[in-house]
C-alpha cells in the first residue's frame, strides 16, 4: 500500500494519470460537475503544441506555457492534489482497519481482565490453603501431645518397614529365552574340560573313600575305623561329620591364601594336558567332535542307566528286587516307631562302620563271596534298564514264538534235520533262489539281517554300475551281496563270491579325508582287475571279524583236505 503511494506521489501534475473526481471512491456530487473543463484540457495541450514549431521539449516554451496558465488549469491541478489525499485517505484508511483486526484490542483486554480476576481468585485459594494448613499443623501438634504409646509405635513401624512393602507386588514372570551358542569344536572342548575339572573333587572324594574302605592305607584305616568307632559309640557321628566338613572349609581358605597343603589317600595322577592347537585341519577338527561326541555318549548313557535302575526299582518292574526293598521299608519303619531315636542313632552308625570298613574289605578282596552275599550289590546288578527290558521282552517272544513252532513241528511229525533245512527269506523272496544257491546255504547268525552296505565296482565305468546300494551277507560258503536296485527274484545285479576264490581281504578307507581307519571291505578276486569295496557300512568290524573268520576256516579246511590227500 505504501509503495502505490509513493508512485502517486512521485508523478506530480500528471493529471491524466489519475482517475476522475467522478470515479474516485470519496468524490462529493460538486465535484462530478466539472468533467467538462477537465476533458477540453487534452485539445488546449494539442493546439499549444500545434502553434509551438520547436515542439513542447524546448527551454524558451515552458515559462510562457506556465505564465499563459490559465484559472481552469490551476483548478485542474488542485483538483489533482485533492484527488491524491483522497487516496490516500482511502488507503489509510483500509490500512487502519486492517490493523484493528489483525490486532484485535478488544479482544485482548478481555483476556487480560479475566487473568487479573483468575490471580485474584488464585490469591484468595491460596489464602485459604494456607490458613487450613496452619490449622492443621496446630491440630496435629495437639494430637502428637495426645499420642498414646501404641500410635507412636505403629508410626515407628511404618517408617521403617513402609518402604519395603513395594517390593511385595506380585510382577508377571519375565520369560527369557536364552540365545544358544552355535556349534563349535573349541568350544565343545573346552566345556568338556571344565566339566573335568569341576567333577575331579567328586571323583577323588569318592576314589579316597574307595581307598579307605579296601585298606590301601592300612594305618590310615585303622585310626580312621578307631575314631570312626568312638565316635558312634558315644553319639557323635553327626558332629564329627560337621567338624570334618568345618575342617575341609578351613583347608581350603588356607589354599585359597596360597599354602600348599594336599592330603590324598591314593596319590594324584597327573594326567598330561595337550597345549590347545589353533590351526586344526578338518580331519582333525572331525576327529576332534568324534572324540567329544563319544565322551559325552558314554557319560549320558552312565547317567540314564543309574536313573533307570532307580525308576524300575520303584516301579516293580522287577518283583523280587522290589520285594526285598519293600520289606526293609517296614522293618525300617517298625524299628523307627518302636526304638529310640539315640539307641537306634547308635545301631545305625555302628553297622555302618562295620559295613563300611570290613565288609565291604571283605567283599572287595573275595569277589566270589560279594556275587553271593552281598545284597545291595546283587540288586544293583541286577536292577534292568529300559534297553535291557526291550531285549528280554523280544527274546522271550522268539522264544515263544520258537517254542510254538517246534511244537507244531513236531505234531506235524517234522525232525530236526528237515527243520534246520528249511529256506531263510530275504525282501526280493528265498534266500538260495535270490542268489542261485543250493537250499542248504542261509545267512550266518551273525548277519541274518545282513549289512546294509554299498558295492563299488572300480573295473565298471558307468555310474549305475559303479556303485550299488544293496545288503551283504555271508554264509559257510559264499559273500552275497543283494542289490536293492534289483526287481527280480534272481538278478545280474546281485553279486555272489565264493569265499575259497577270495585272495585278499582288508579293511579298506574309501575317502583319505575323513579320519578313522574307514568303514568300507576290500576283497580281491582273481576275476576282477581291481579289488571289489563294500563302502559305508556302519558295523564294518562286526562284518570284517565274521567275513574274515569264516574264511579262515574255510582255508583252514582246504589246507588239511590237501595235507590230507597229497597225490590230489
Amino acid at each position: 500500500m505504501l509503495k502505490r503511494l509513493d508512485k502517486i506521489r512521485f508523478r506530480g501534475p500528471k493529471r491524466d494519470e489519475f482517475l476522475g473526481l467522478a470515479e474516485s471512491p470519496n468524490a462529493s456530487d460538486s465535484e462530478c460537475n466539472e468533467d467538462v473543463p477537465v476533458k477540453h484540457q487534452s485539445s488546449i495541450k494539442e493546439t499549444e503544441e500545434q502553434r509551438d514549431p520547436a515542439g513542447p521539449g524546448t527551454m524558451s516554451a515552458a515559462p510562457i506555457q506556465d505564465y499563459k496558465m490559465s484559472d481552469a488549469d490551476r483548478l485542474n491541478e488542485v483538483k489533482g492534489h485533492l484527488e491524491i489525499t483522497l487516496l490516500e485517505k482511502h488507503f489509510l484508511q483500509e490500512e487502519l482497519r486492517k490493523l484493528r483486526e489483525e490486532t484485535n484490542v478488544e479482544t485482548l483486554k478481555q483476556e487480560l481482565e479475566k487473568e487479573k480476576s483468575k490471580r485474584v481468585d488464585l490469591e484468595q485459594k491460596m489464602n485459604e490453603i494456607l490458613r487450613s494448613r496452619f490449622c492443621s499443623v496446630c491440630e496435629l501438634i495437639g494430637d502428637k501431645q495426645k499420642e498414646t504409646l501404641s500410635s507412636r509405635l505403629w508410626k515407628w513401624l511404618y517408617e521403617r518397614f513402609g518402604v519395603y512393602m513395594e517390593e511385595f507386588r506380585f510382577k508377571p514372570e519375565e520369560n527369557t529365552v536364552e540365545t544358544e551358542e552355535p556349534l563349535s569344536a573349541k568350544r565343545l572342548t573346552e566345556n568338556m574340560r571344565r566339566l573335568s575339572e569341576c567333577a575331579k573333587p567328586v571323583t577323588n572324594f569318592m576314589r579316597n573313600l574307595s581307598a579307605l574302605s579296601s585298606c590301601h592305607s592300612v594305618y590310615t584305616s585303622a585310626i580312621a575305623f578307631i575314631i570312626y568307632m568312638n565316635a558312634a559309640w558315644h553319639g557323635w557321628v553327626i558332629p564329627m561329620f560337621l567338624f570334618l566338613a568345618i575342617l575341609r572349609l578351613s583347608l581350603n581358605y588356607l589354599i585359597a591364601k596360597g599354602w600348599r597343603i594336599q592330603w590324598s589317600i591314593v596319590p594324584e595322577v597327573s594326567e598330561p594336558v595337550e597345549p590347545p592347537k589353533e590351526d586344526l585341519t578338518v580331519s582333525e577338527k572331525f576327529q576332534l567332535v568324534l572324540d567329544v561326541a563319544q565322551k559325552a555318549q558314554n557319560l549320558f548313557g552312565k547317567m540314564a542307566d543309574v536313573l533307570e535302575k532307580i525308576k524300575n526299582l520303584f516301579m516293580w518292574v522287577q518283583p523280587e528286587i522290589t520285594q526285598k526293598l519293600y520289606v526293609g521299608l517296614w522293618v525300617a519303619f517298625i524299628t523307627s516307631c518302636l526304638l529310640p531315636y539315640k539307641l537306634l542313632g547308635f545301631m545305625i552308625g555302628v553297622y555302618a562302620g562295620i559295613k563300611f570298613f570290613i565288609i565291604d574289605f571283605i567283599f572287595k578282596s573275595c569277589p566270589k563271596l560279594r556275587d553271593k552275599y552281598d545284597t545291595p550289590h546283587i540288586v544293583w546288578t541286577n536292577l534292568p534298564t529300559d534297553p535291557q527290558l526291550k531285549e528280554r521282552n523280544s527274546a522271550t517272544l522268539s522264544r515263544r514264538v520258537s517254542e510254538t513252532v517246534c511244537s507244531a513241528g513236531m505234531s506235524c511229525g517234522i525232525g530236526r534235520e528237515e527243520e534246520s533245512g528249511r529256506a531263510y527269506n530275504t525282501k526280493r523272496g528265498p534266500f538260495h533262489e535270490v542268489f542261485n544257491l543250493s537250499e542248504n546255504e542261509r545267512p550266518l547268525p551273525v548277519c541274518e539281517n545282513g549289512w546294509r552296505c554299498c558295492l563299488i565296482n572300480r573295473d565298471r565305468k558307468m555310474p549305475t554300475d559303479y556303485i550299488r546300494n544293496g545288503v551283504l551277507y555271508v554264509t559257510e560258503n559264499y559273500l552275497c551281496f543283494e542289490s536293492s536296485s534289483s526287481r527280480a527274484t534272481s538278478s545280474k545285479k546281485n553279486k555272489v563270491i565264493k569265499l575259497q576264490d577270495i585272495t585278499d581281504i582288508q579293511k579298506y578307507k574309501v575317502l583319505s579325508v575323513l579320519p578313522g581307519s574307514g568303514m568300507g571291505i576290500s576283497i580281491t578276486t582273481p576275476s576282477t582287475l581291481k579289488p571289489l569295496v563294500f563302502g559305508a557300512m556302519i558295523h564294518r568290524d562286526e562284518a570284517f571279524d565274521a567275513i574274515h573268520t569264516q574264511y579262515m576256516k574255510i582255508m583252514n579246511s582246504t589246507t588239511a583236505t590237501t595235507v590230507t590227500n597229497p597225490e590230489t
